[in-house]
């Protein structure tokens, strides 16, 4: 089974003064603007790293529950946060960190076993295996 989900990017003008929008195939985000002072002066709008951010977050959040599912455990609530870092290489930009912090709640479930299935969910879920980047983990179970 393959699924196929799509994003749009329009974009005019150059790099500075230029600007452009953001769909995505859902209609959760239509036209949504974005830009160099968007990604670069903390302008309102989104822009690439934030959407990664989302994703990830997102995907970890559902890999886990999977996971946690299928060893017979139903979490009462999974908050998590991804940190996207963006550094200068080079002569442009690359994504070298992301840092993941989740909080889980899910009573009777025991530290080692919860540990287990975290960090499989942290390497297993689709976005960490796209991203070339050092992921990082955090958690806080309660």
């Amino acid at each position: 089974m393959t699924i196929h989900k799509k994003g749009q990017a329009h974009w005019e003008g150059d790099i500075k003064q230029g600007k452009g929008t953001i769909t995505t195939e859902s209609g959760a985000l239509k036209a949504q603007p974005y830009g160099f002072n968007t990604r670069f002066e903390g302008k309102p709008g989104t822009n690439p790293e934030e959407l990664i951010g989302a994703a990830h977050a997102a995907c970890f959040s559902m890999a886990l529950s999977l996971m946690l599912g299928n060893e017979g455990y139903v979490p009462e609530s999974i908050d998590t946060e991804a940190d996207v870092s963006l550094v200068k290489s080079g002569d442009g930009f690359k994504i070298d960190a992301i840092a993941l912090k989740c909080q889980v709640k899910l009573p009777g479930i025991e530290d080692g076993a919860f540990d287990k299935i975290i960090n499989q969910a942290k390497e297993g879920c689709p976005v960490s295996q796209l991203v070339n980047a050092d992921i990082s983990l955090d958690y806080t179970l309660n």
